[in-house]
């Protein structure tokens, strides 16, 4: 386990320069960043709008409007994206026709919570996180789960999905990855609580899709000040490595690109010229290219010397 602040890389091999495609317009929070083979698309979460990027010619368009505080997005191996729709506490298929589509928004007849982030692995299963976000829902909504956890969709022959919760110790799950073998879902766990440490976890995915217990990869700590940023968003490399947007202006090493190994260590560090970064993905036609996003609005790219994966396309 690994502490920040200690086990920062004394250098990069190559510092990352971010390019700003998007400025700030006021509304906060840009997120989900997805790439399809071609396009780069984001979030503005109080836009309610899903952008799309051509990396050619760095033009950003609506792509789908008049949502209710959309966050995570990702495609699954079909090619079909999907979201974790905040505002309307469920998650959300994104059809190329222009439908919306609600694939759940109950656990046990009880709603959703904010589905903020996800991951899809090979069997077409979703994987999101659950928390409580007080800030992208209406004043009057309460919370009705008594967890904020992780569940997982399954699909199922007449295109409906059951939905199972497959973690009992978060209390403010973030970020969430499927290793590139199946075998192992990383969960950022986001507190601020008091006595709560913000980690990156290892879970062991078993052959039910149950999960194992996890392993503390990286903690930020558990200060009472909430003085240190854990992950937010997070992606993979081709090695296997994960990369993660985390700190903020506050305090700590600031607002930061983390590469880690599927150990845990450190092995590169990059800052952003934001507050703080929300999530990341790479995409372009070498898949060298990080996009990044932040709570202010931002929409950043850095051309890097590493090679990102997604399962599709």
């Amino acid at each position: 386990m690994r502490l920040a602040g200690d086990n920062l890389p004394e250098r990069n091999a190559m510092s990352w320069t971010f390019d700003l495609l998007k400025k700030p317009d006021g509304l906060p929070i840009t997120e989900g960043p997805a790439w399809d083979g071609e396009h780069l698309y984001f979030t503005h979460i109080h836009a309610r709008t899903i952008f799309r990027c051509d990396p050619k010619t760095n033009d950003i368009a609506p792509w789908r409007t008049g949502l209710d505080r959309v966050n995570g997005l990702a495609f699954d191996a079909e090619g079909r994206l999907f979201g974790c729709c905040q505002g309307g506490r469920s998650m959300m298929r994104f059809d190329p026709d222009g439908k919306n589509v609600v694939v759940a928004d109950k656990f046990e007849g009880r709603r959703l919570n904010t589905p903020n982030d996800l991951a899809i692995d090979r069997k077409g299963r979703i994987w999101f996180t659950n928390p409580w976000n007080e800030g992208n829902v209406d004043q009057t909504e309460r919370q009705e789960l008594d967890d904020r956890s992780v569940y997982r969709l399954d699909p199922q022959k007449d295109n409906t999905y059951t939905i199972a919760r497959v973690v009992f110790d978060t209390t403010q799950p973030n970020g969430i990855l499927v290793s590139q073998d199946q075998n192992t879902l990383y969960v950022a766990e986001s507190s601020f609580t008091a006595g709560i440490a913000r980690e990156l976890r290892a879970y062991p995915i078993r052959d039910d899709g149950s999960l194992g217990p996890y392993k503390t990869l990286f903690t930020w700590g558990e200060d009472h000040r909430g003085i240190h940023r854990g992950i937010d968003g997070m992606t993979l490399d081709a090695d296997g490595n994960i990369v993660a947007t985390a700190g903020w202006e506050v305090s700590g090493p600031g607002p930061m690109i983390y590469v880690f190994s599927p150990t845990g260590r450190v092995l590169e560090t990059h800052p952003v010229p934001c507050n703080r970064p929300t999530n990341c993905c790479f995409g372009g036609p070498d898949m060298r290219t990080l996009f990044v996003t932040s709570t202010q609005g931002h929409f950043f790219r850095a051309e890097t010397e590493r090679t990102g994966w997604a399962m599709y396309p």
